[in-house]
Protein backbone atom coordinates (compact mmCIF):
# COMPACT_ATOMS: atom_id res chain seq x y z
CA UNK A 1 0.00 0.00 0.00
CA UNK A 2 1.69 3.70 -0.83
CA UNK A 3 2.11 4.88 2.28
CA UNK A 4 1.97 8.50 0.67
CA UNK A 5 -1.47 7.66 -0.93
CA UNK A 6 -3.25 6.27 2.39
CA UNK A 7 -2.23 9.41 4.49
CA UNK A 8 -5.30 11.68 4.86
CA UNK A 9 -5.37 14.92 3.34
CA UNK A 10 -6.06 17.92 6.37
CA UNK A 11 -8.22 20.48 4.90
CA UNK A 12 -7.90 23.84 6.85
CA UNK A 13 -10.21 26.49 8.22
CA UNK A 14 -11.19 28.66 5.01
CA UNK A 15 -10.44 26.35 2.43
CA UNK A 16 -13.26 24.59 -0.01
CA UNK A 17 -12.56 21.42 -2.49
CA UNK A 18 -14.99 20.38 -4.94
CA UNK A 19 -14.21 17.32 -6.90
CA UNK A 20 -16.36 17.39 -10.06
CA UNK A 21 -16.77 14.77 -12.56
CA UNK A 22 -13.21 13.05 -14.36
CA UNK A 23 -11.64 13.59 -11.30
CA UNK A 24 -11.59 17.53 -11.37
CA UNK A 25 -10.65 19.25 -8.70
CA UNK A 26 -10.95 22.74 -7.90
CA UNK A 27 -9.14 24.13 -4.31
CA UNK A 28 -10.34 27.38 -3.15
CA UNK A 29 -8.58 29.24 0.20
CA UNK A 30 -7.68 32.76 0.92
CA UNK A 31 -4.91 33.10 -1.18
CA UNK A 32 -6.56 32.37 -4.37
CA UNK A 33 -8.34 29.05 -6.53
CA UNK A 34 -6.31 26.33 -8.04
CA UNK A 35 -7.91 23.40 -10.27
CA UNK A 36 -6.59 20.56 -12.02
CA UNK A 37 -7.55 17.28 -13.48
CA UNK A 38 -6.34 14.48 -12.09
CA UNK A 39 -6.15 10.45 -13.09
CA UNK A 40 -9.75 9.44 -13.31
CA UNK A 41 -8.97 5.74 -12.34
CA UNK A 42 -8.72 7.38 -8.41
CA UNK A 43 -11.40 7.64 -6.09
CA UNK A 44 -11.02 11.30 -4.10
CA UNK A 45 -13.50 11.55 -1.44
CA UNK A 46 -14.02 14.65 1.01
CA UNK A 47 -15.17 13.68 4.55
CA UNK A 48 -15.64 16.54 6.48
CA UNK A 49 -12.32 18.25 7.45
CA UNK A 50 -10.06 15.43 5.15
CA UNK A 51 -9.31 14.13 1.85
CA UNK A 52 -8.75 10.51 1.06
CA UNK A 53 -7.89 9.12 -1.96
CA UNK A 54 -8.21 5.61 -3.05
CA UNK A 55 -6.81 3.19 -5.91
CA UNK A 56 -9.45 0.59 -7.38
CA UNK A 57 -7.06 -1.99 -7.76
CA UNK A 58 -2.90 -3.17 -7.19
CA UNK A 59 -1.77 -2.58 -10.87
CA UNK A 60 1.84 -1.03 -11.27
CA UNK A 61 0.30 2.03 -12.57
CA UNK A 62 -2.46 2.73 -10.20
CA UNK A 63 0.24 2.40 -7.73
CA UNK A 64 2.23 4.57 -8.65
CA UNK A 65 -0.85 7.05 -9.35
CA UNK A 66 -2.25 6.68 -5.91
CA UNK A 67 0.47 8.68 -3.93
CA UNK A 68 1.00 11.72 -6.95
CA UNK A 69 -2.55 12.00 -7.07
CA UNK A 70 -2.51 12.88 -2.93
CA UNK A 71 0.66 14.37 -3.35
CA UNK A 72 -0.81 17.12 -6.02
CA UNK A 73 -3.71 17.52 -4.48
CA UNK A 74 -1.74 18.13 -0.99
CA UNK A 75 -0.09 20.87 -2.93
CA UNK A 76 -2.62 23.15 -3.94
CA UNK A 77 -4.39 22.90 -0.59
CA UNK A 78 -1.19 24.02 0.62
CA UNK A 79 -0.95 26.75 -2.30
CA UNK A 80 -3.91 28.08 -1.09
CA UNK A 81 -3.21 28.62 2.29
CA UNK A 82 0.44 29.66 2.55
CA UNK A 83 1.46 29.94 -0.80
CA UNK A 84 5.01 28.89 -1.71
CA UNK A 85 8.67 30.78 -2.69
CA UNK A 86 11.81 29.51 -4.15
CA UNK A 87 14.85 32.01 -3.27
CA UNK A 88 17.75 32.09 -5.74
CA UNK A 89 21.29 34.09 -5.23
CA UNK A 90 22.94 36.15 -7.69
CA UNK A 91 26.81 35.88 -7.40
CA UNK A 92 29.43 37.53 -9.23
CA UNK A 93 30.66 40.84 -9.82
CA UNK A 94 28.51 42.95 -11.89
CA UNK A 95 25.87 40.57 -12.16
CA UNK A 96 22.96 41.81 -10.51
CA UNK A 97 18.93 41.69 -10.91
CA UNK A 98 16.53 45.01 -11.32
CA UNK A 99 12.57 44.86 -11.22
CA UNK A 100 10.61 47.21 -13.57
CA UNK A 101 6.68 46.24 -13.08
CA UNK A 102 6.26 42.79 -13.48
CA UNK A 103 9.75 42.63 -15.84
CA UNK A 104 12.63 41.06 -13.99
CA UNK A 105 16.04 42.27 -15.43
CA UNK A 106 19.04 40.37 -15.18
CA UNK A 107 22.65 41.93 -15.94
CA UNK A 108 24.55 38.35 -15.67
CA UNK A 109 27.90 39.43 -17.89
CA UNK A 110 26.42 38.96 -21.63
CA UNK A 111 26.50 41.83 -23.90
CA UNK A 112 22.82 42.39 -23.17
CA UNK A 113 20.36 42.44 -20.45
CA UNK A 114 18.30 39.32 -20.15
CA UNK A 115 14.23 40.53 -19.32
CA UNK A 116 11.99 38.01 -18.15
CA UNK A 117 8.30 38.53 -17.50
CA UNK A 118 6.63 37.11 -14.79
CA UNK A 119 4.12 34.10 -15.57
CA UNK A 120 0.58 34.81 -14.61
CA UNK A 121 -0.18 34.09 -11.07
CA UNK A 122 3.99 34.40 -10.29
CA UNK A 123 5.54 37.06 -8.63
CA UNK A 124 9.08 37.60 -8.47
CA UNK A 125 10.68 40.10 -5.22
CA UNK A 126 14.01 41.79 -5.07
CA UNK A 127 16.41 41.49 -2.04
CA UNK A 128 18.41 44.12 -2.51
CA UNK A 129 20.30 43.30 -6.26
CA UNK A 130 21.45 39.79 -5.74
CA UNK A 131 18.69 37.92 -4.18
CA UNK A 132 15.35 36.78 -6.43
CA UNK A 133 12.34 35.60 -4.42
CA UNK A 134 9.75 33.66 -6.62
CA UNK A 135 6.29 33.58 -5.06
CA UNK A 136 2.87 31.93 -6.17
CA UNK A 137 0.12 29.71 -4.98
CA UNK A 138 1.28 26.96 -7.62
CA UNK A 139 3.94 25.03 -6.63
CA UNK A 140 4.42 23.40 -10.21
CA UNK A 141 5.00 27.27 -11.90
CA UNK A 142 6.40 28.48 -9.02
CA UNK A 143 9.46 25.38 -9.39
CA UNK A 144 9.69 26.12 -13.34
CA UNK A 145 9.79 29.40 -13.18
CA UNK A 146 13.00 29.53 -10.42
CA UNK A 147 14.16 26.90 -13.07
CA UNK A 148 14.24 29.36 -16.07
CA UNK A 149 15.60 32.17 -14.33
CA UNK A 150 18.50 29.61 -12.69
CA UNK A 151 19.02 28.67 -16.79
CA UNK A 152 19.65 32.34 -17.86
CA UNK A 153 23.08 31.99 -16.31
CA UNK A 154 23.99 28.90 -13.75
CA UNK A 155 26.43 28.39 -11.25
CA UNK A 156 29.85 27.54 -12.45
CA UNK A 157 32.10 25.70 -10.20
CA UNK A 158 35.67 27.50 -10.59
CA UNK A 159 34.36 30.50 -9.33
CA UNK A 160 30.81 30.16 -8.36
CA UNK A 161 29.12 32.65 -10.26
CA UNK A 162 26.30 32.40 -11.58
CA UNK A 163 22.46 32.45 -10.12
CA UNK A 164 22.15 29.54 -8.15
CA UNK A 165 19.18 28.34 -5.14
CA UNK A 166 19.35 29.87 -1.78
CA UNK A 167 19.68 26.03 -0.48
CA UNK A 168 22.04 24.80 -3.47
CA UNK A 169 25.61 23.76 -2.35
CA UNK A 170 28.29 24.26 -5.36
CA UNK A 171 30.47 21.86 -6.09
CA UNK A 172 33.68 23.97 -6.11
CA UNK A 173 36.79 22.80 -8.39
CA UNK A 174 40.22 23.34 -7.73
CA UNK A 175 41.52 25.68 -11.08
CA UNK A 176 44.17 25.44 -13.26
CA UNK A 177 48.02 25.79 -11.03
CA UNK A 178 51.29 27.63 -12.73
CA UNK A 179 53.88 26.01 -14.13
CA UNK A 180 57.34 26.71 -12.70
Amino acid sequence: MSRIGRMPIAVPAGVTVEIAENNKVTVKGPKGTLERVLPSEMEIRVEGAEITVTRPNDLKRMRSLHGLTRTLINNMVVGVTDGYEKKLEVNGVGYRAAKAGNVLTLSLGYSHPVEMTDPEGIEAVLEGQNIIIVKGIDKEKVGQFAAEIRDKRRPEPYKGKGIKYADEVIRRKVGKTGKK
